[in-house]
């Protein structure tokens, strides 16, 4: 039900071009999943999202574990039902929302108890609740409970993986649907030996595909390019690779490189709603004066609804008003932008050119560089 098939590698960098089948349809890698943290990718319909040719969405345990509640999802036909999106949904595992809540949470080897943000009462996850609450939502691609620990702290990066590796087992026993994909979530923070030691603890346990967590969480781009590097040699070639939580355009282009399959991120729709809207090599601030009578689209280039019908002034007009149509027209375009790079690099996969169409697309952003030590 969950094979992977390799359909191209490139031979200069060993990306690759796949399918990922799931009960929703078939995922063509690499792909973006826009992020529909309540089960609605935010200003945008189903419908839009289908025309921009997304193919898989992820939405958020822990807060449709408390609003509206995972049962009531269930009851209602589950979460493709719920928020009408027939394709392949992913939803993951909780861990990252409960980590962050520092001043609030507290964990043992059995699990985290925290406070809610909408209403101060607490609770209490635990793997087995996890993998539970996300049987209930019902989505194609479910994720282990796992820490995701500061990422230069190496003391504490190697205590939290035994807990993560513990409840990874204990994840695996708790699953009980087999129309469900469950990922291990590599961590180990940026040190290459405890990030080495997590990825084999869970090749062990043999999951349909593999997640890497605990990057883009402050980090030097290059610590998360060395990172990558690491497990590519590692991470299994037939399963799919999930670079959990990273979205800016020069890294997706990058994780490509370094074999992953799989990319999601809040950026394109969080900085539609700020007034920005992504172009090759920058963020265009759509509130500056200098568009105010800009006629232009965003982008002359880009074949979106936005940009082939509406001027940057206009746009400008829209933000500067609070408008919603702003924040639709910036999230389509941010949309398409991220789903047409994927596009492109499944082409160029396909046609043996993926490091000059890297090599082109990266010359517009800052080249890597070493951290100050030296990782």
């Amino acid at each position: 039900m969950f094979e992977f098939e390799i359909d191209a590698i490139d031979e200069a960098t060993g990306a690759r071009n796949g399918r990922f089948h799931t009960p929703h349809g078939i995922l063509q890698t690499p792909v973006f999943a826009p992020v529909g943290t309540q089960a609605t990718v935010k200003a945008l319909r189903p419908s839009d999202l289908r025309d921009l040719g997304a193919t898989l969405v992820l939405s958020n345990t822990y807060h449709l574990y408390l609003r509206p509640g995972d049962e009531l999802i269930r009851d209602l036909g589950g979460l493709h039902q719920f928020m009408g999106w027939s394709g392949p949904i992913l939803t993951d595992s909780g861990g990252f929302q409960v980590f962050s809540l520092s001043d609030t949470r507290k964990i043992d080897d059995d699990g985290v108890t925290f406070q809610s943000h909408l209403d101060g009462s607490y609770h209490h996850f635990t793997p087995e609740k996890s993998v539970a609450i996300q049987e209930n939502l019902g989505a194609d691609i479910i994720m282990t409970f796992d820490e995701c620990p500061p990422p230069n702290d190496y003391d504490y990066v190697k205590q939290s993986l035994r807990r993560t590796h513990a409840w990874a087992e204990r994840c695996v026993q708790a699953k009980t649907r087999d129309d469900q994909a469950l990922f291990g979530i590599v961590q180990g923070g940026i040190f290459p030996d405890l990030r080495e030691a997590s990825a084999r603890f869970l090749l062990d346990l043999d999951l349909p595909g593999y997640a890497i967590g605990g990057l883009a969480v402050g980090e030097s781009k290059a610590e998360m390019a060395a990172t990558l590097d690491g497990l590519n040699p590692i991470l299994p070639q037939d399963k799919p690779r999930y670079l959990m939580g990273v979205g800016a355009p020069e890294d997706v282009v990058n994780g490509v490189l370094r074999g992953v399959d799989i990319f999601d991120c809040v950026l394109p729709t969080r900085i539609a709603r700020n007034g920005a809207a992504l172009v090759k090599g920058e963020r265009l601030n759509l509130r500056n004066a200098q568009f105010q009578r800009d006629p232009a689209p965003i982008d002359a280039a880009c074949i979106c609804y936005t940009c082939t019908h509406f001027s940057r002034a206009y746009l400008r007009h829209l933000v500067k008003a609070n408008e919603i149509l702003g924040h639709i027209l910036l999230t389509m375009h941010n949309i398409h932008f991220l789903l047409n790079l994927v596009r492109q690099m499944r082409q160029a996969i396909h046609d043996g050119n993926l490091e000059e169409f890297a090599r082109d697309f990266l010359s517009s952003y800052p080249p890597l560089t070493p951290s100050k030590e030296g990782t």
